[in-house]
């Protein structure tokens, strides 16, 4: 598999609106969508930084992967996302190389894009997404 680019770096946040305000109003960017995402228990706000996105993450759901983050460890950086050409492709590229797979196969994400993630006990601790259009 070959990553072209880091497409997003996803942050877990408590409040998505003071959370916006603060990447608003002192880094200066942005927020250019807001989009829930039912099946994760997610609502995102995107900010373009470069060819980077940031990726604000709330949870909808106490008991959702976001909301069991937040209430374990804070709000803070939860994963880094890389554009591949095919992500059920990379996603069995790195199983045969031994990766434990969070995701079998890819799934529909924010903004359209297919995701899949990697263990971060197999990604030295950080959790890793593939994303493709």
């Amino acid at each position: 598999m070959k990553s072209t680019h880091i497409e997003h770096i996803g942050i877990a946040v408590a409040n998505l609106d003071d959370a916006i305000r603060y990447w608003e109003n002192v880094m200066g960017l942005k927020c250019y969508a807001i989009e829930e995402v039912a099946d994760q228990k997610v609502k995102t706000a995107f900010f373009q930084v470069g060819d980077v996105k940031i990726e604000l993450l709330e949870s909808t759901d106490p008991e959702g992967p976001i909301g069991k983050f937040v209430e374990k460890k804070g709000s803070g950086v939860h994963h880094i996302a890389f554009a591949v050409e095919n992500v059920d492709r990379a996603l069995q590229e790195a199983a045969e190389k031994g990766v434990q797979l969070i995701d079998q196969k890819s799934r529909k994400g924010a903004e359209g894009l297919n995701i899949g993630f990697l263990h971060p006990k197999s990604t030295l601790g950080v959790l890793t997404e593939f994303c493709s259009k």
